[in-house]
């Protein structure tokens, strides 16, 4: 029912708009709303009869969800309800909500357990036409993405450059290889395995390219360091970054280049530009001239007066202008060397990923993605090599038919307690660092649970708070299946043979739940992988599977093990899309606990000599002792549990030190 959303977020205040169609103002939203400011709020079309004020353009109307009622809404002074709590939201023309009279008094809020919330619509908001509508770009699937695009500055839909609108290229920065990654590093390519995984849902054919920068200035320093050749420091962290990557489950692309394989395809473009006048050779060294590309800056929005020598900007008599950027560096001792026309050397960093999209890709691709530190310099000069190389990719004249990228979709920053990720700070950690401790989709819910595009505090406290949340989920999920395997294999002979009685109860609000959930969590990915949203729409379903687990209630509603089955498979596919198992929960789950003894100090046996002694303690009525052993233990992140099948879990704890 939600045609697409767009939030915005300015001084502090959100905005949030929804084009709605079919009979969809009177919907629930439940705590996903309070996940973020900058959270889509979803429309979606609830069954039966529904009464709507809405603006000029329509009159009053009790209708159903097919209805063609078709308005957009802006909403105005919106409150996310309270955690835990579903709201009853209902529209209303703005005149009416700032105190006019309306002639139903049926059409005035609805208080739903003493939660109020009013929408409101303005005539000067206007309604998207049907031809906007049908003028949306749409994926194999027929759903539509929305990317936020960097060079535009907004999020814009999805439409690739393949004529039959079903193949994708997509190139991300990959790492240069003298060391082990980092979690910033872990924030971009679970950023976008997250996307690869979207389109490749959508129907799409994706081409996934990523590099290997194996020629470096830091590669060179480490390995004179080391006394060893740079291939063997090269291919030692490939393998490292592979067994990092892997454990965080990204999928891995359709190709992974290395820069030295296409030293040719570098010398090529480096003279492509010189002959076209966009750089010039000097002792050795050829430099790509900022001046001669009028556009340079586009990406970043940064002016050449910002680049000034002495800064950002080496001085460096040799160059025309100061900005001017190394694409070829002549040869100096004890480094690895090529020869070219301009005499023995290497390439600079930036003319790498040109040349290897050119070579692989083509000339134009879709998306381009890294982190927000690329932008600028290495985006804007890689944009500005590739523009001027092929005027991308001008058929007639000077003005391109495509440009280099469609689409550059850039991650936010990672900060360490708040503060800036520096080895000098003392607050540098690698991925092994970090999984040595937790679980490695602990760490990946932990990246998972902020937007993207925003910054991302790393803390104990949120990597703790995410292995706590993996752990419930997939306790859940355990639980859930061992209940639906149970309720199949006691089904009666009316529900075998396919005539089950009507779900009643919460197995009713289960298979409507499940519904409702997979449209929420296919509408958060669309709208420029909103994960947060996506993983919190979870929080419904794994209540409900828990409800229909262990309560009494739960146990008896007529439609259960069809509830289990939908509720499951609706988890499974979201943890499937975000990248999450959804399978193997039980080694999972003992993962996770013994991860927790590690960082404890402790072994099972410690944990069961303690459970031992507070039994005994709790058989003595000694209830102080019991109690000092249960949070002696809980201190240490071990909650003992009373009652189940379940001696102990792990707990959230945190040492301030």
């Amino acid at each position: 029912a939600c045609r697409g959303c767009d939030t915005t977020a300015r001084q502090g205040t959100t905005q949030r708009r929804i084009w709605v169609v079919g009979a969809t103002t009177e919907h629930t939203i439940g705590k996903i709303a309070a996940m973020s400011l900058c959270t889509s709020i979803l429309a979606s079309g609830a069954r039966g009869m529904h009464r709507i004020a809405c603006s000029a353009s329509h009159q009053r109307h009790a209708t159903p969800c097919a209805s063609r009622l078709s308005s957009r809404v802006r909403c105005a002074a919106l409150r996310a309800p309270v955690m835990g709590t579903r709201s009853t939201y209902v529209l209303a023309p703005a005149a009416a909500a700032s105190g006019a009279q309306d002639a139903d008094s049926n059409s005035r809020p609805i208080r739903l357990g003493g939660v109020q919330r009013r929408f409101t619509t303005s005539s000067a908001v206007a309604s998207p036409s049907a031809a906007d509508a049908d003028a949306m770009p749409v994926a194999p699937n027929g759903q539509t993405l929305m990317l936020h695009n960097t060079m535009a500055r907004r999020k814009e839909p999805f439409s690739p450059r393949d004529s039959t609108g079903k193949k994708v290229n997509m190139y991300v920065c990959g790492v240069t290889v003298y060391d082990y990654s980092h979690i910033g590093h872990a924030r971009v390519y679970v950023a976008f395995d997250v996307l690869y995984r979207q389109l490749t849902r959508m129907g799409y054919d994706v081409t996934y390219c990523r590099n290997f920068t194996d020629v470096d200035d830091k590669i060179i320093k480490r390995a004179n360091e080391n006394g060893e050749e740079c291939d063997a420091l090269v291919d030692r962290f490939i393998a490292a970054f592979h067994e990092d990557i892997d454990a965080l489950g990204c999928l891995r692309p359709t190709i992974e280049p290395r820069a030295t394989d296409h030293i040719q395809d570098i010398v090529t473009m480096c003279e492509r530009l010189i002959e076209k006048g966009y750089a010039y050779p000097a002792d050795g060294d050829v430099y790509f001239s900022v001046d001669a590309l009028p556009e340079y800056g586009s990406l970043s929005g940064r002016k050449q007066e910002d680049n000034r020598a002495g800064e950002r900007v080496a001085v460096d008599d040799r160059k025309k202008n100061p900005a001017d950027f190394a694409l070829w560096k002549a040869a100096k001792p004890g480094e690895p060397t090529w020869d070219s026309p301009w005499g023995a050397g290497r390439p600079g960093w930036h003319i790498e990923c040109s040349a290897m999209i050119e070579s692989i890709l083509g000339k134009s691709i879709d998306i381009h993605g890294g982190g927000q530190d690329l932008v600028f310099p290495h985006h804007e000069n890689e944009l500005a090599q590739s523009t001027a190389s092929c005027r991308c990719c001008a058929t007639d004249g000077d003005e391109p038919e495509e440009p280099f990228v469609r689409y550059w979709v850039h991650n936010g920053f990672v900060k360490v307690d708040s503060e800036k990720m520096s080895k000098s700070l003392g607050n540098f950690f690698t991925i092994r660092e970090v999984t040595e401790k937790y679980h490695p989709f602990a760490l990946r819910w932990m990246l998972l649970g902020t937007h993207y595009r925003a910054p991302i505090n790393y803390t104990q406290r949120a990597l703790e708070e995410a292995s706590d949340r993996l752990y419930y989920l997939y306790q859940t999920l355990v639980d859930s299946r061992v209940a639906l395997t149970e309720a199949e294999a006691s089904a009666t002979d009316a529900e075998v043979k396919g005539k089950p009685k009507p779900p009643t109860g919460v197995a009713a609000e289960g298979i409507e739940l499940a519904v409702e959930t997979k449209a929420a969590v296919a509408s958060a990915l669309t709208d420029d992988l909103n994960t947060p949203l996506a993983m919190a729409s979870l929080s419904s379903p794994l209540k409900m599977l828990n409800d229909l687990v262990s309560t009494k209630k739960g146990k008896k509603a007529v439609g259960r093990n069809v509830a289990l089955r939908d509720l499951v498979k609706t988890v499974e596919e979201t943890l499937e899309a975000v990248g999450l198992p959804h399978e193997g929960g039980e080694r999972l789950l003992e993962e996770l606990r013994l991860l927790t003894l590690a960082r404890a100090g402790l072994t099972q046996a410690d944990v069961d000599e303690a459970v031992a002694k507070r039994a005994e303690a709790r058989t003595a009525k000694d209830f102080a002792e019991s109690d000092r052993i249960r949070d002696e233990l809980g201190a240490k992140g071990v909650a003992l549990m009373d009652g189940g099948s379940q001696v102990w879990r792990p707990a959230t704890v945190v040492n301030d030190k």
